[in-house]
């Protein structure tokens, strides 16, 4: 039978004004390099154990992952859409705020460096995944905080041992190349920029 000529059976039409599911990855970043902000995709929320990613063919954000208890996001994760990285996924970012960011949020950041990484995948695969560091543009807490000199040292290093842990958990290994300003930030994402 052929469905498609049966009364009552065809695919909906949306109505006029209906919305429509946006590709988040393709909406504009708006990089401002003076300024130094860009617009993030938030994934996963601070905090919690669960990680999710953004499913492009349904638009929504599917369950990933669950790291092992003890282990928790330490800063919201997300992505700068419009960019492809080395991974050949959108660039990723953390991004400290105030209080937590709910799955799908879209936010404003201002850079404040980048973690560069060379990433081996289990086949022996190597290409570049780096972690860009940001805080939430609306801030009272963080407002302070331009950069990653301002985290300080031993903040940088916790990031930098929870990213080469959770590789490692994926038998992955996360190798720092560099840790660098907002400036390279900003190049890094103009570059990865569709």
């Amino acid at each position: 039978m052929d469905r498609s000529a049966a009364p009552g059976l065809e695919s909906p039409k949306p109505s006029p004004g209906a919305p429509v599911l946006t590709d988040l990855n393709v909406l504009p970043h708006r990089l401002d390099r003076e300024a130094m902000t860009v617009r993030a995709i938030i994934e996963t929320p601070r905090g919690g154990r669960a990680k999710f990613d953004y499913d492009r063919e349904s638009g929504l954000f599917a369950l990933h992952d669950v790291l092992p208890a003890g282990m928790a996001f330490p800063m919201a994760f997300g992505f700068i859409p419009n960019t492809l990285g080395g991974d050949g996924d959108p660039l990723d970012v953390i991004v400290l705020a105030d209080e937590d960011l709910p799955v799908g949020s879209l936010a404003t950041v201002k850079l404040l460096g980048v973690i560069e990484a060379c990433q081996t995948e289990r086949d022996g695969r190597e290409n570049r995944n780096d972690r860009l560091i940001a805080r939430i543009l609306k801030t009272r807490i963080y407002a302070d905080v331009h950069d990653l000199e301002c985290l300080g040292h031993a903040m940088v290093g916790e990031l930098t041992s929870f990213f080469e842990t959770y590789n490692a958990l994926k038998g992955k290994h996360f190798q720092v190349s560099a840790v660098s300003d907002p400036a390279r930030a900003c190049a890094l994402i103009a570059q990865a920029t569709r």
